[in-house]
């Protein structure tokens, strides 16, 4: 199976895009695609920032620009905040297209990291998984307040599930994670609590030390990115979601 050449990588795609376009493209490609809404409002400009990996006056000053284009607005006062616009203007950012470009380079992340992961979740099901930090992971991704929280705890949750596992395998995962948390893109909270689902189901079946259930779990999980990542949720794919 093709894999995504980690080690040198091209400057194609979203590489060629500065941190602040990144956020600009993320944000906008959110809005094209119906996962933001209009009048829905954003996370803190430091929520936002941790969960795209960027520093907090790059969102800033990106949000700035968004406003510009005319596809978030500023509001004072009481229910006021950084808000999706009423109506906002389609393709206005070009940086956006460096993302769909990168729409094959998406699907071979999502395959390595499948081989990885459910390899992994076996054996760390004969290990000593760190179950307690676990179910408080997913009983705060159930209550979290918005999209950026929940990613934070999304990463950590997947972090604590492999961290038992070999250590050469535990770092190749995590490049590959962080490749892949690269294309992330803000989702409806309902779609995310759906998502945590198969995380409860995980850590269930990693409870009972079954190995062949965690991978059962953990294969629908993430072969599920191909119809919920943004490869899937365009040109008329089914679509569902999260990572």
């Amino acid at each position: 199976m093709a894999t995504a050449d980690l080690s040198a990588p091209a400057l194609t795609g979203i590489r060629r895009l500065s941190a602040l376009d990144t956020v600009r493209a993320r944000i906008a490609l959110a809005v094209e695609l119906g996962l933001l809404k209009p009048g829905e409002r954003l996370p803190a400009n430091a929520e936002i920032a941790r969960a795209l990996g960027v520093a907090e006056i790059t969102v800033r000053r990106a949000l700035e620009s968004l406003v510009g284009d005319g596809l978030i607005e500023r509001r004072r006062g009481r229910g006021g905040g950084t808000l999706v616009a009423a109506d906002p203007p389609a393709e206005r950012v070009r940086e956006v297209g460096a993302y769909r470009e990168s729409a094959d380079e998406v699907r071979e992340l999502i395959d390595h990291r499948l081989v990885l992961e459910a390899g992994m979740v076996q054996l760390v099901a004969k290990r000593s998984p760190d179950l307690p930090r676990l179910r408080t992971l997913v009983a705060r991704m159930d209550t979290a307040a918005g999209w950026a929280e929940f990613h934070e705890l999304d990463a950590e949750f997947h972090r604590t599930v492999v961290g038992p596992g070999p250590a050469a395998a535990v770092a190749q995962y995590e490049t590959v994670l962080a490749e892949l948390y690269r294309f992330y893109l803000p989702y409806p909270m309902a779609k995310l609590r759906e998502s945590n689902r198969d995380h409860a189901r995980l850590v269930k079946a990693l409870s009972a030390g079954d190995p062949d259930a965690a991978a059962r779990v953990t294969r629908k999980h993430v072969r599920g990115l191909h119809q919920t990542m943004f490869v899937g949720l365009g040109g008329g794919e089914p679509t569902t979601v999260e990572n």
